[in-house]
């Protein structure tokens, strides 16, 4: 009987969060014989960050089904005789090489990894807070006033993982493509005799006569409608996509295994111009069968005048093999190196303006939104007077308050401002 359809751990969504800034604080130097010392307060240390970072042992995203939210640490606290906090420590998540690292809102890619270690900023920590030694100056000499630690950044990724193997196995369900990479390589894909075996993609390094080697994946099995998202055929064409070289895997048991030929190449086709303008290579396999012996010279003749070249292998006894396999190093060895798509660890988002600011209506009150007018208010401690008088001067001179006047503002209306509301007042 056939396998429950299961989950392809080619995607993952997960959550990450740069750590909050430590806050500054007020204090005040008391030395013996110093009754009025100055301020003293130190600043909080700045949140840490998270990162994603290549790891070549993971071929997978299934370790992202047990653990979703990363948040890395937050700064330290500022204390008295302008002691610092502590930087917060950073969290570097680890990824397989192949992944493209998209944001979860607005689907924009981020940075496409493809090296081991290579490493990609995705949530930046919070700066932290100044404490009052900073605020000091020749006419405020005793300032009671410091900032808290800025939120850090949080964003949902999407994670899509395209598996990096020279050769891709490709063909209808049990056409034999696991039991061929479990004989030429160390990988123990899940076998049986039934369609649909493979639920996800498997990787094996193959030895060529234990001095060349490459690497093989074997794509589960494609169906008609795949390259339309029939079954998993989304999931599954887009591990083709890196490949340099496709083994197209017949299955010598098939009634007509030149029209699964057909199905297959079509959907590749439709799916992707690059996937149809690969090199390939016609294997068909099962040849201890009788039936796929009586077959091979029909195959071997319509592949003859496609000029594609074909092989005929029994997976099962190793019948070709081994010659399948150093046939498909030459040809990996006349290609050009794979490149990746787009530069690896390149930010695509542009810059954001960090003084720009929008007002909007939230039902009956007012959000503004903006880089710069939403830190200020996340690090503004509003309990402490001098605070809030600080904030005002830079809603001010930002230009925000005028903005929210011409835009209609009446006294006792509400004003948002990232996590804080505010009332407003003449």
């Amino acid at each position: 009987m056939p396998v429950e359809a299961g989950t392809l751990f080619d995607e993952a969504r997960i959550y990450v969060k740069g750590g909050d800034g430590g806050n500054g604080v007020i204090a005040f130097r008391r030395e013996r014989f110093v009754p009025f010392g100055g301020p003293s307060g130190g600043n909080g240390g700045a949140g840490g960050n998270v990162y994603l970072v290549v790891d070549r042992g993971l071929n997978t995203l299934i370790h992202f089904k047990k653990k979703v939210h990363f948040k890395a640490a937050r700064g330290g606290h500022g204390s008295g005789k302008d002691q610092q906090g502590e930087t917060g420590e950073d969290v570097q998540v680890r990824v397989p090489p192949g992944t493209a690292v998209y944001d979860g809102d607005s689907g924009e890619l981020i940075a496409d990894l493809v090296e081991d270690g290579q490493r990609v900023l995705v949530a930046r920590g919070g700066r932290g807070g100044r404490g009052n030694a900073v605020f000091a100056s020749s006419t405020n000499q005793t300032p009671r006033l410091a900032e808290l630690g800025e939120p850090g950044e949080e964003r949902w990724l999407r994670l899509e993982l395209k598996l990096i193997a020279d050769v891709g196995l490709v063909g209808v369900p049990n056409a034999g493509k696991s039991t061929l990479l479990s004989v030429v390589s160390a990988a123990r894909p899940k076998i049986a005799d039934y369609p649909f075996t493979t639920l996800q993609p498997n990787l094996g390094v193959v030895s060529v006569d234990g001095q060349q080697s490459f690497v093989a994946a074997d794509v589960p099995g494609l169906i008609e409608g795949a390259s339309e998202g029939a079954g998993l055929g989304h999931q599954f064409l887009r591990h083709v996509d890196r490949t340099r070289l496709i083994l197209h895997l017949l299955d010598g048991a098939s009634e007509d295994p030149l029209a699964d030929y057909e199905t297959i190449s079509r959907e590749l086709a439709q799916f992707s111009e690059r996937l149809a303008a690969k090199p390939h290579i016609v294997v068909l396999n099962k040849m201890d069968l009788p039936d796929a012996q009586a077959r091979w010279p029909l195959v071997q003749e319509a592949m003859r005048e496609r000029g594609v070249e074909a092989h005929a292998i029994s997976a099962v006894t190793g019948q070709g093999v081994q010659a399948l396999m150093r046939r498909t190093y030459e040809v990996l060895s006349s290609l050009p190196a794979a490149e990746p798509e787009g530069e690896a660890m390149v930010v695509l988002r542009p810059a954001e303006d960090e003084n720009a600011f929008v007002i909007e209506r939230e039902g009956t009150a007012w959000r503004v939104r903006g880089r710069r007018v939403e830190r200020v208010a996340a690090m503004t401690p509003f309990t402490i007077q001098e605070a809030v008088a600080r904030f005002q001067r830079q809603m001010v001179a930002m230009g925000v308050f005028a903005a929210l006047e011409r835009a209609g503002i009446r006294p006792g209306d509400m004003v948002r401002i990232g996590e804080r509301e505010l009332e407003w007042k003449e």
